[in-house]
């Protein structure tokens, strides 16, 4: 498992630090998300601080002793909803706990504001990612949509009580 992984909360002064992790996940995996890495290169600053302000909270795990981000995640609230988004962690990262501790970091948040439930959506194939979501607790709701990117491709939609 390694050391402790830190978790830290986004200001809007990470906005090219958060640029360059996203863009990173989008094109290792672009199966996973339901936007594109040509479309998110073309975001201004503004986008990118807008982003970090208004989308819940977004957090980054680090490694012991790496100055850079191993993993993302964030959540994203709406309509009394809290869905957890943007997950990812780089390859060379994986297997440590990173997605775990985004997780719990995202659960909390959720839950001091007093959201009862978290969900999130995962492309129906992405295996290695719905076994850490199942790790973590979520289950199927049994909701399914095709994936904004690539409708080809379904997500079902998971949740886990907080």
């Amino acid at each position: 498992m390694g050391g402790m992984v830190m978790v830290r909360e986004l200001s809007e002064n990470d906005w090219e630090l958060l640029r360059d992790v996203r863009l990173a996940a989008l094109s290792e995996a672009p199966y996973a998300f339901g936007s594109s890495y040509a479309r998110e290169l073309a975001f201004t600053e503004e986008l990118w601080r807008g982003r970090i302000r208004s989308r819940g909270v977004t957090f980054f795990g680090y490694l012991p002793d790496n100055p850079e981000p191993a993993g993302l995640g964030g959540v994203f609230t709406a309509d009394g909803v809290a869905d957890l988004v943007s997950m990812w962690v780089r390859p060379a990262a994986r297997g440590q706990g990173v997605g775990e501790a985004l997780i719990r970091a995202a659960a909390d948040w959720a839950k001091t504001r007093d959201y009862d439930t978290l969900y999130l959506w995962v492309t129906e194939s992405n295996a290695p990612a719905r076994l850490l979501y199942e790790r973590c607790g979520f289950t199927p709701t049994g909701e399914r949509q095709p994936l904004p990117s690539d409708p080809a491709l379904p997500e079902i939609q998971l949740s886990r009580p907080l």
